[in-house]
């Protein structure tokens, strides 16, 4: 299977937006895969826990939570991020 995704991140070089709409399908399909995914990318630092509660369509305390209850580390927000969060807030009001 691993030479199918490396064909796969071929392709994506010259059809990305293909790729990522059958990946997105895919993971769509396969809540339990995504959220695993997600989990990954957080655990790996690729992303932050307010994109992986914006990918998953919790809020972030409540992935904080989760994930607290499951005994995954949770990264607290760093001044950077924080800064990210309060303007995002913002633009709801």
């Amino acid at each position: 299977m691993l030479w199918e995704i490396e064909e796969l991140n071929k392709i994506s070089q010259t059809k990305p937006e293909e790729i990522k709409n059958a990946l997105n399908r895919f993971l769509c399909d396969n809540p339990e895969i995504k959220r695993s995914v997600v989990i990954n990318a957080y655990l790996d630092e690729k992303i932050n826990l307010s994109k992986a509660a914006e990918e998953l369509g919790l809020h972030r305390i409540e992935l904080e939570n989760q994930f607290e209850s499951e005994g995954i580390p949770v990264r607290r927000l760093s001044n950077e991020d924080l800064i990210v969060e309060v303007k995002a807030a913002r633009k709801w009001d």
